[in-house]
């Protein structure tokens, strides 16, 4: 019966780095909006409950029918009478009660050890739910519930609809004692947070002014931006606007953050944005970064990487063309890597004398600020690195 748990669970490790891949992003940009900063305790707590939940979810799902023309089940898809375990123990088991030895033959009873796999698989779940989120016992109750029912539900729909049958019973006893592991994993988790740091005190002892904009952080905007402004792009070439890939970058990188005080939609949604020389990024200074970036560095690779993907000129000039390519990504490339590990600005902010700031939330007091300095401020602490 081991074996048939090991199964799962080796099959739910093999697809975490994947999974782990796909929740990255959102997991930046929610941590980023809500507490300004990435902290390693959370960050490692939230992907080892996306471990457990992949675990628990193949435990529920695997093993697969063979094909997803599957038979119906021959006693019926539903149990619906609580506490059917108790008979299906009494009826299965070997245990005798007038002698106290027998009772270790229930470790080895499949109606019994079903029973305690379904209490044990939801008690991470609710020490999750007590010591990360802070929930209170009714929501935890509810939640348990319905992370159980969400998986007799996927049961019973055949994993909803990719097979013709459903291949487990939907047992209104696991609901029960999915529910019950839960409930244990609260009371477990109230007394094992007792030995671990509380986790609104992390941000406690924090030092704002040493925080600096790190090339995740950009990173992360910089994916949002370019989907918008690819977006943005299209729909300027489905209208045939001259010029539109200038025109496009010129209105998304230029213009919006002129408006916004440096910021466009993938900045604000990781809370930075630029700033120059002066407390207000001007447009200028926006123009001379961009126009290195976009106008130039990819206005280049737009309009030569065209021109060798038209294979309109002659096999010479093609080449030529690609080793200029060549040359120019690669040199952009080890530019990029160099100052990644010195965590240096890139050339086109040098130039521009523009760089990010965070604009922390307002969760952050203003009493974690210097009162004698007058130029912080109280709803957005903000930080130049």
């Amino acid at each position: 019966m081991i074996q048939s748990y090991l199964f799962p669970v080796s099959y739910a490790f093999l697809a975490f780095p994947f999974a782990a891949l796909l929740f990255t992003l959102p997991f930046l940009i929610v941590q980023y909006r809500r507490y300004g900063y990435i902290h390693k305790a959370r960050a490692w707590l939230l992907y080892l409950m996306l471990l457990y939940l992949m675990n628990a979810f193949f435990l529920v799902i695997l093993p697969l029918p063979a094909s997803r023309h599957n038979a119906a089940l021959t006693g019926g898809a539903l149990q619906l009478i609580p506490l059917q375990f108790v008979q299906d123990i009494i009826r299965e088991t070997s245990v005798s009660p007038a002698h106290l030895s027998s009772y270790v033959h229930l470790l080895k009873e499949r109606a019994f050890l079903q029973v305690v796999f379904n209490v044990v698989m939801t008690v991470p779940f609710g020490m999750f739910l007590r010591y990360y989120f802070r929930a209170r016992w009714g929501w935890c109750l509810i939640l348990s519930f319905i992370l159980s029912l969400f998986f007799e539900v996927t049961q019973l729909t055949g994993l909803y609809g990719f097979f013709d049958h459903a291949y487990r019973v939907f047992d209104v006893d696991d609901l029960l004692a999915n529910t019950l592991g839960g409930m244990m994993g609260f009371l477990l988790g109230e007394w094992f947070s007792r030995f671990l740091p509380r986790l609104e005190h992390l941000d406690k002892h924090l030092d704002i002014t040493t925080k600096r904009v790190s090339y995740t952080r950009r990173g992360v905007a910089y994916l949002v931006d370019s989907i918008l402004w690819a977006g943005l792009l299209s729909i300027m070439e489905s209208m045939h606007v001259s010029a539109a890939f200038w025109v496009s970058s010129g209105i998304y990188f230029m213009v919006v953050p002129y408006l916004t005080n440096g910021r466009t939609p993938g900045k604000w949604l990781v809370r930075i944005h630029l700033i120059g020389r002066g407390k207000r990024v001007a447009l200028w200074e926006l123009i001379k970064r961009y126009s290195l970036l976009y106008w130039l560095y990819f206005g280049l690779n737009y309009v030569l990487g065209g021109s060798v993907l038209g294979s309109h000129l002659s096999p010479w000039i093609n080449v030529m063309i690609s080793l200029v390519l060549l040359v120019m990504n690669g040199w952009f490339f080890f530019h990029l890597v160099i100052r990644l590990f010195k965590k240096a600005p890139l050339f086109y902010e040098e130039l521009s004398h523009t760089s990010h700031q965070i604009i922390w939330p307002k969760r952050y007091h203003p009493t974690q600020n210097d009162p004698a300095d007058p130029t912080q401020t109280s709803g957005a602490n903000i930080v130049q690195k």
